[in-house]
């Protein structure tokens, strides 16, 4: 099946097209720092390097996060304009489970993912790899103080792998790591394209100010 997959929970976004387990093209884009948004024009590349247009997708995948709100704002807002457009499915898969995925090389085993939440906070999750390299969910997405994350996966029996490390783990999610997680991807239901977001997680932190500053929710404004 010939899979768009667009990935941007950290400040590293990628563009991969898949097909099945075969990778066949991919882009990685800074998601700060930038002048203009780099996201849109990657998936453009992606497509035009591979000779394939955009009505002979057959599903677009979305990282659904946890992790920066503007960043997976942009990555869902892309995935869902080209799903509308296209008339294609779209199925959220978890970037802690494309942080595990992403590792090289993955060994079978346990493993918490993290995701920085700020405010001295991770998003973690757990995850088994099986013997073939495939990614399946064991435990459900949480918050944990950055410093406890260690002890945290050692009581949970899991080798931590965290975003952003300087030293073992994945750097971030890879949108090319969504060809390790085909069963968990087959057993996703389609997003409601009028309804679905990504799982922020928590409000953009200008959001949260301002709601401080005026002691009402943005959405009531």
């Amino acid at each position: 099946m010939i899979t768009l997959v667009i990935e941007a929970a950290t400040y590293a976004g990628s563009v991969a097209l898949v097909n099945g387990t075969r990778l066949l093209g991919e882009r990685s884009v800074a998601m700060r720092g930038r002048d203009s948004e780099a996201l849109m024009p990657a998936v453009a590349e992606v497509l035009a390097e591979a000779s394939v247009p955009l009505p002979q997708l057959e599903r677009i995948v979305c990282g659904a996060g946890p992790g920066s709100f503007t960043s997976l704002r942009i990555a869902g807002g892309i995935a869902k304009g080209l799903a509308f457009a296209a008339g294609l499915p779209l199925v959220p898969v978890s970037s802690l489970a494309l942080l595990v995925a992403s590792h090289e090389p993955l060994a079978p085993g346990r493993y918490l993912a993290a995701i920085d939440a700020l405010r001295g906070e991770h998003y973690v999750a757990g995850f088994d790899v099986a013997s073939q390299g495939e990614v399946t969910s064991v435990d459900p997405v949480t918050l944990v103080p950055s410093p406890a994350l260690e002890e945290y996966a050692s009581r949970s029996g899991a080798e931590l792998m965290v975003a952003g490390a300087t030293s073992g783990g994945a750097v971030a999610p890879q949108a090319r790591a969504a060809v390790r997680l085909t069963k968990l991807i087959a057993a996703t239901a389609p997003a409601d394209l009028a309804a679905w977001e990504p799982a922020y997680g928590r409000l953009a932190e200008a959001q949260v100010k301002w709601e401080a500053a005026h002691g009402r929710p943005l959405a009531n404004a």
